[in-house]
């Protein structure tokens, strides 16, 4: 399990301190330490949404708005997306982001939690999740809520970090992310704790078979998954019926 530090009473807790507090580096040091992967890694998972020009998207712990983004690309002038998070922080960087776009009028961001969606059933033509499913305090519970507002022939994809399965990559990934990513995630926000959490909380989080078995338990059908880069990441998608 995760160790939550005192004085924070919950995970959930614990997790809103971190991103508030790393906010205003986030995306620049998601590029250096995924050695500027990432933008494909979430262009990839927006590929698999099925959205078309005109449709409804929501992005679920939406952080600063990246892959919200991807999916404005996706439904053009015509469509919009929801991006959704329980923190006030990212959230503002996400509209700061969103200015520097060309999709201010379809993006629209708004507070809430994962776990219990503030939208009626079979709202969105898809609903992802990047690189928060193994921070929220119920994986099942997000999954099902995720597929709960989409409508049906929709789809849901998670786009997380994963564990790679060749021995010599997965030693080699194990220690960059163990030691070295704590280490200039120190240096490029000026103090520890944040990024001494990202390789701890990879540790628990479930291989890319069981979230697979997740989706297809909570009801998604042909769930599937994409291993990336070597599987560093894991993408995965489900269609809701």
């Amino acid at each position: 399990m995760v160790h939550i530090p005192s004085p924070y009473r919950s995970k959930e807790e614990y997790v809103h301190a971190i991103f508030s507090s790393i906010a205003h580096r986030y995306d620049l040091l998601n590029t250096a330490l995924s050695f500027n992967r990432d933008k494909y890694w979430r262009r990839f998972a927006a590929a698999q949404t099925g959205l078309q020009p005109g449709g409804y998207g929501l992005d679920v712990c939406c952080g600063t708005g990246m892959l919200t983004i991807e999916q404005a690309r996706l439904v053009g002038p015509r469509g919009r997306v929801v991006g959704l998070d329980f923190c006030e922080n990212m959230l503002a960087k996400a509209r700061e982001n969103v200015k520097k776009t060309p999709f201010s009028e379809q993006i629209q961001f708004v507070q809430g939690n994962a776990v219990n969606l503030p939208f009626p059933d079979n709202t969105f033509d898809c609903a992802t999740i990047g690189f928060a499913l193994r921070n929220v305090p119920d994986i099942r519970k997000t999954i099902s809520e995720m597929a709960r507002v989409v409508r049906p022939g929709g789809k849901v994809v998670s786009l997380e970090l994963s564990k790679p399965n060749t021995p010599l990559f997965r030693q080699l990934y194990y220690f960059y992310f163990n030691h070295l990513v704590p280490l200039l995630g120190r240096l490029g926000i000026g103090f520890d704790g944040p990024y001494s959490y990202l390789p701890n909380s990879l540790k628990d989080f479930p291989h890319q078979r069981e979230i697979k078995e997740l989706f297809s338990d909570v009801g998604l059908a042909d769930a599937r998954y994409y291993e990336l880069t070597g599987g560093i990441v894991t993408v995965h998608v489900g269609n809701v019926v």
